[in-house]
């Protein structure tokens, strides 16, 4: 991996890239594989290689992916994320309408393909072992907190994901993958009234 931070988007275009939902797809299945061909992620996705490839080729003009070095066939060409993820936030984009609308389309779609991922584990929750369905959680707590305190609470829920990422990562790196499998942990906090 290029970097070892969550690279914060910031400019329109990036966000428009990423903003179709085979792109968030491929580049969500670039995490769990880690490095993988265009064949090999139109697989996964279930698409034609050519328009994989197309995708995958514009993540890259943007950054978001890079060339992998990988064994093998040389004729391939193999990608990898170039961050260890990606974050957007509101007060990037707010200042001019079409910035707004493109920020607030890609969140919509990130949280329906968030949902979809909670949905399809519940749809084969049985199929898991017993030790996976019992570690599974899902919590809401609802808080009384200022702007600041908020901003302050997602600086320290990402340290501990940090955390975990790196140790979970290491574990990877070094072969041990006995009873590993990839995780999704979804954390949202935003103001509401009732």
């Amino acid at each position: 991996m290029a970097t070892e931070k969550i690279r914060r988007i910031k400019d329109l275009d990036t966000l428009k890239a990423l903003g179709h939902p085979l792109r968030m797809k491929l580049y969500r299945a670039l995490y769990v594989a880690g490095t993988a061909t265009a064949s090999q992620l139109a697989e996964q996705v279930d698409e034609a290689v050519s328009l994989v490839s197309y995708h995958l080729r514009k993540l890259a003009a943007h950054g978001l992916i890079e060339d992998a070095e990988a064994g093998g066939d040389a004729r391939e060409r193999w990608w990898r994320r170039a961050d260890v993820g990606i974050s957007t936030r509101d007060e990037d984009f707010r200042d001019a309408p079409e910035s707004a609308a493109v920020h607030a389309a890609l969140s919509r779609m990130h949280a329906r393909q968030l949902s979809e991922m909670y949905e399809s584990y519940l749809d084969t929750q049985a199929a898991w072992p017993g030790d996976w369905r019992s570690a599974t959680f899902s919590s809401e707590y609802l808080l009384s907190l200022t702007a600041e305190e908020l901003r302050r609470l997602g600086d320290e829920l990402n340290e501990v994901i940090t955390k975990w990422r790196v140790q979970g990562q290491a574990a990877r790196d070094s072969g041990d993958t006995e009873g590993r499998e990839n995780v999704a942990v979804h954390t949202y906090g935003f103001p509401f009234r009732t």
